[in-house]
């Protein structure tokens, strides 16, 4: 007789998706971008230092008054059970 041939097995599984606030999970950081000219502020774990390169640029250039924030996220995907 012929060869035996393997046989797929699938497994149909619910996955998650959710912001990952694991304690070893990588910080959220933030970011302003200029829409004028697209010029970036330093990235920060913090809003304070982007918002304050905001004021800045603005002062320099008064006629950009348009801004992109910029929210770098870590997110994890796992199995329900």
């Amino acid at each position: 007789m012929g060869s035996v041939s393997p046989r797929a097995v699938l497994r149909y599984e619910t996955w998650t998706l959710e912001p990952d606030r694991e304690p070893d999970a990588e910080p959220a950081t933030y970011a302003m971008q200029c829409a004028v000219d697209g010029e970036m502020s330093p990235v920060g774990e913090d809003f304070a230092e982007p918002q304050a390169w905001v004021l800045e640029h603005c002062g320099k250039h008064p006629s950009h008054h348009t801004y992109r924030e910029i929210i770098t996220r870590p997110w994890r995907a796992w199995r329900r059970a």
